[in-house]
């Protein structure tokens, strides 16, 4: 993930407030865009932007529920376990690690997105 980080961007959006809720409550389990208004208390215009630019940046994913109806919608869960910055050889390195996830953890979440 992070050859194609750019920095700058993802230091913006960790200076956010409403980018590090939306963070913060993904990364204990997913929610919807709805949730998230109500979770961190802000506009859905607000939420929607964020989530946007925080999924354009790789820190975010998104994964479709299923309802019996058939209706579906996207939950949205943090991709980031840790983000390091580095000054080496005076040069500013921007590292993101990914959230680790085995084939049987995917599983799991696609079989429970189904119920």
């Amino acid at each position: 993930m992070s050859e194609d980080v750019d920095a700058a961007e993802v230091l913006r959006l960790l200076d956010d407030e409403y980018a590090r809720a939306i963070l913060t409550a993904t990364s204990r389990e997913p929610m919807s865009a709805n949730d998230l208004t109500t979770a961190i208390d802000a506009s859905p215009p607000t939420v929607y932007r964020r989530v946007d630019a925080l999924m354009d940046a790789g820190l975010l994913d998104e994964e479709l529920k299923y309802e019996s109806s058939g209706h579906h919608y996207g939950v949205y869960r943090a991709n980031v376990e840790r983000v390091t910055v580095e000054f080496v050889d005076g040069e500013f390195e921007l590292t993101v690690e990914a959230v680790e996830e085995t084939a049987a953890d995917r599983f799991t979440r696609l079989y429970e997105g189904l119920r």
